[in-house]
C-alpha cells in the first residue's frame, strides 16, 4: 500500500517520528509541508494511505499545517491518519482541529489520530530536557511509535481523543497565539558571534529569514518553530535574555542537513 506522510518540523521531533513510521510501513514518501507553501490549488495525494505528522503549538496546529490541511484533498485515499508530537501539552485539541478542517473543507476526516510526548523545545518559555531525562522521554516515544505503526499497518480505525481541559486551553490560548505568531520574530536578535553561515536561513520552514549584510533578518511571517534559535551552531540568535542560558535542542537522530530538507544526506 502506497503511503504519503506530510510533516512539519522545527527541531526534528516530528520528522523523527515520521521517518520511523515510514520505515515500518514501507513504500512511503515523506513530504515536508513547507515545500508545498508556494504551490497553488488543492493537494491531491496519489496514495492509498495518507498521514500528517506535526507538533502541537499552544493546544493547536502550527498555522502552516492548518493552512495545508485546508488544501489537502484526501478523498481518494483509503486511510487518513495524523500523529501529533508534543512536549506534554497533549494532542487531543490539535487532532480535533485537524479533523474539523478536513471535514469542513473536503468532507473527509481522520480515520485515526495519535499523540507522542517528546522533548519540549519552546525555548521562548522554557528549557528543553537534557541528559537522562531527555533519553527517557525519547525511549518512551519510540515505544509509542512502535504501537502506532502496528496500528497503522493494519489501517485501524480509532476515535479521536477528547477532553475538557484541552478544549478549554485551545479555545483560550490558540487564538491568542495565532494573533501574534507571525510578528513575534521581532523579539529575535543576533549577536556578534554570528558567522553568517546561513543555517538559520536554510532550515526555516517558513522561508522567513534572509541574510542582509552578513546577518539574519526576520521577515515577519514566522511560525515560531524556534528552529533558528536552536540550530544556530554558535548560539548567536536570542529571543530576549531568557533564552541566553537555555540549552538548545535538536532531535539526536535528525541532522541539520535533514532539517534543511535533504532527507537523503547525513552529516
Amino acid at each position: 500500500m502506497k503511503t504519503i506522510i506530510y510533516y512539519f518540523t522545527g527541531t526534528g521531533n516530528s520528522l523523527a517520528a515520521a521517518k520511523k513510521i515510514a520505515a515500518v510501513l514501507g513504500d512511503c514518501e515523506l513530504v515536508p509541508i513547507a515545500s508545498l507553501e508556494d504551490t497553488q490549488g488543492a493537494i491531491v495525494p496519489a496514495a492509498d494511505r495518507v498521514g500528517i505528522v506535526c507538533p502541537v503549538y499552544f493546544s493547536g496546529l502550527p498555522l502552516m499545517v492548518a493552512s495545508f490541511a485546508g488544501r489537502l484533498d484526501p478523498a481518494a485515499a483509503k486511510y487518513v491518519f495524523a500523529v501529533i508530537t508534543h512536549g506534554g501539552g497533549g494532542e487531543s485539541a490539535a487532532l480535533r482541529q485537524l479533523d474539523g478542517i478536513l471535514r469542513q473543507r473536503q468532507g473527509r476526516g481522520l480515520d485515526a489520530g495519535f499523540g507522542i510526548a517528546m522533548p519540549g523545545n519552546y525555548i521562548l518559555m522554557y528549557e528543553s530536557p537534557e541528559g537522562k531525562k531527555q533519553e527517557e522521554i525519547l525511549a518512551k516515544a519510540d515505544e509509542v511509535i512502535d504501537d502506532i505503526t502496528g496500528f497503522l499497518t493494519r489501517c485501524g480505525k480509532r476515535e479521536l481523543p477528547s477532553a475538557l481541559i484541552p478544549r478549554v486551553l485551545h479555545a483560550v490560548l490558540y487564538p491568542w497565539f495565532t494573533s501574534h505568531i507571525h510578528t513575534d520574530d521581532k523579539k529575535f536578535t543576533v549577536s556578534d558571534k554570528c558567522t553568517a553561515c546561513g543555517t538559520c536561513v536554510a532550515i526555516c520552514p517558513a522561508n522567513n529569514i534572509e541574510m542582509i549584510e552578513g546577518k539574519p533578518v526576520w521577515k515577519h511571517h514566522c511560525e515560531l518553530c524556534c528552529g533558528c534559535i536552536h540550530l544556530c551552531p554558535v548560539q548567536a540568535i536570542q529571543a530576549g535574555a531568557g533564552t541566553e542560558k537555555r540549552m538548545r535542542y535538536r532531535h539526536p537522530e535528525i541532522t541539520v542537513l535533514e532539517l534543511k530538507g535533504k532527507l537523503e544526506e547525513k552529516a
